[in-house]
């Protein structure tokens, strides 16, 4: 890599560990960068000076707006977890023939609204959570999938995971994760799992169950299909009468 000046990171989310091996192989951090069909690039971490913080897509590029708001179409407090708002020219005009999706997808201000759950921190840098979709609400309260997979993802001998909510009866939707483990680790449980995450998270985000697979149902793009799992006839029946 020594010819190398810079590697972008795009279309999925960029795990943490991902970054920090990237680095310690090659000597040099990725540039994680967050856009989508419609917007076009919104976010980069810097390509130079300013810090390359893993975990973040950096803040918003030159003559774009961000803004996170919360199921009252309120902005959110700095922090806090909020839908993605998006406006500048780099956002499209709208759905061709589809005027119906057109008007949903955008804000009566002009933001469109990407579905994507985000989180500002202080110094402006901007950290995806997940999809709007991919909200856990258990009893009454948001699990955030992101938050549960990215220690599950520091465990020794978990290659990635994926957190999903599968219908239960009294808590609407009750949160399993799904792990891929790495060669040799045949010591990694499901309980092991569970004790370790309750060493860091609230009791509610904890997964009722956790399972193991080869690997993780993706897109062409190599994006995890969650959708799939969800429907997965083991996983959606797992609390069921």
């Amino acid at each position: 890599c020594r010819n190398m000046r810079l590697f972008i990171s795009g279309s999925a989310p960029l795990l943490e560990q991902t970054f920090r091996d990237f680095e310690a192989r090659t000597g040099i951090q990725l540039v994680d960068r967050y856009g989508m069909t419609e917007t076009e690039a919104n976010c980069s971490l810097p390509v130079e000076g300013g810090e390359r913080i893993p975990g973040s897509v950096g803040v918003p590029l030159p003559g774009v707006t961000i803004r996170l708001t919360g199921e009252d179409g309120k902005e959110v407090k700095q922090g806090e977890v909020g839908e993605i708002e998006i406006k500048g020219d780099n956002v499209f005009a709208g759905y061709w023939r589809k005027p119906k999706e057109t008007a949903e997808a955008f804000t009566a201000d002009g933001f469109f609204k990407s579905g994507d759950l985000g989180r500002l921190a202080p110094n402006g840098y901007l950290s995806i959570v997940g999809r709007s979709k991919d909200l856990v609400i258990s009893g009454g309260l948001n699990v955030y999938p992101k938050e549960i997979e990215s220690v599950i993802d520091q465990m020794e001998g978990v290659v990635e995971s994926a957190v999903i909510g599968v219908p239960h009866p009294d808590f609407g939707e009750a949160v399993i994760a799904v792990v891929v483990k790495g060669n040799g680790t045949g010591n990694l449980t499901e309980e092991g799992i569970i004790a370790e995450l309750k060493k860091e998270l609230a009791n509610y985000k904890i997964p009722k169950r956790v399972f193991f697979a080869s690997e993780l149902p993706r897109n062409t793009m190599g994006k995890v299909q969650k959708n799939l799992l969800r429907t997965n006839a083991e996983y959606a029946s797992l609390f069921q009468p």
